[in-house]
């Protein structure tokens, strides 16, 4: 990878426990070292919310009803998403429900997308912390976060990126390939 390399750094909540569709979305662009664009917004999900995930997003159905649905939004997101690496802090989860939100919609994208998960990188980077949750991460470096909405968390993920590639963490040794048909990662 080199110095300029593009990585959408993303984060998802969803409205149920089938992990099928997304309530909201933050994106964040890190290019070149820096964070050079970030937005984040609530999505229509078209479907039930479960109790507990209102309690852990504080996303409603009310709150929900008059927002953009996922095919609305996708245009505006798919360019973004095509140019660069995703990446996320327990990536396998928000990759599974990009892959399940596509598919429930009939949405054409790529087969396959490179990406990498921070948590992965933390674990290899700092072996020593007692967990490498997310909010534990943002502590550790300092980092504003308020947790489980999809803005502040795309871009806490966003900042641990860059601390962990200050730290000396390639992010080429952490890429994986996710196969969106599959729902699942590649073996490397």
């Amino acid at each position: 990878m080199t110095a300029g390399e593009r990585f959408i750094v993303f984060d998802v909540e969803t409205p149920n426990c089938a992990n099928d569709r997304i309530s909201a979305v933050g994106v964040a662009v890190v290019q070149e070292g820096e964070i050079v664009q970030s937005f984040h917004t609530l999505v229509n999900p078209e479907t039930r919310f479960d109790p507990f995930n209102i309690s852990l997003t504080g996303i409603t159905p009310q709150a929900a009803a008059q927002v953009p649905t996922f095919p609305q939004l996708w245009p505006m997101i798919e360019p973004i998403f095509s140019h660069g690496i995703l990446a996320a802090h327990n990536a396998p989860f928000d990759m599974s429900v990009l892959a399940k939100c596509l598919r429930a919609y009939d949405l054409e994208w790529k087969e396959k997308t490179d990406y990498l998960c921070t948590c992965r990188m933390a674990r290899k980077t700092l072996p020593a912390l007692e967990n490498h949750r997310l909010d534990t991460l943002c502590r550790y470096f300092t980092i504003p976060l308020e947790h489980h909405r999809a803005g502040s968390d795309s871009l806490a993920c966003a900042r641990i990126l860059l601390e962990l590639q200050a730290l000396g963490a390639d992010p080429a040794v952490f890429c994986r390939t996710y196969d969106l048909s599959q729902i699942c990662t590649l073996r490397p």
